[in-house]
């Protein structure tokens, strides 16, 4: 029904910047009501949650270890949503998943659809 696909990643040297994009295809409605999400998942660890946007895009929410370095944002019009990620350091090193579900969660569990992920490498 919904579709979600990542791109953007790629490698980095430590304190540059990447701009993740995921562009979601299939039921508008479906897309427009759902609260988005990324999660990120390096090898040997156990998926994680990065950040959260409510359907409008007033509210977000974000895990402690990327906060201030971060953002998150949507744009409904284009059915797409953004993670703008400065200041990386190479523990920001992973698999970039986006998730749509049914609103505002920090937990993988909400989320319906997903993304084939897009990997990002923070080197030294």
């Amino acid at each position: 029904q919904v579709q979600l696909v990542e791109t953007g990643g790629g490698l980095v040297q430590s304190g540059g910047s990447l701009r993740l994009s995921c562009e979601a295809s299939g039921r508008t409605f479906s897309i427009l009501i759902m609260g988005w999400g990324w999660f990120r998942q390096s090898p040997g660890k156990e998926r994680e949650f990065v950040a959260t946007i409510s359907q409008s895009g007033g509210t977000t929410m974000y895990s402690d270890s990327v906060k201030g370095r971060f953002t998150i944002s949507r744009d409904n019009a284009k059915k797409a949503m953004y993670l703008q990620m400065n200041d990386l350091k190479p523990e920001d090193t992973a698999v970039y998943y986006c998730a749509g579900g049914s609103g505002l969660s920090t937990s993988s569990l909400s989320y319906t659809y997903w993304g084939p992920g897009t990997q990002v490498i923070v080197s030294s």
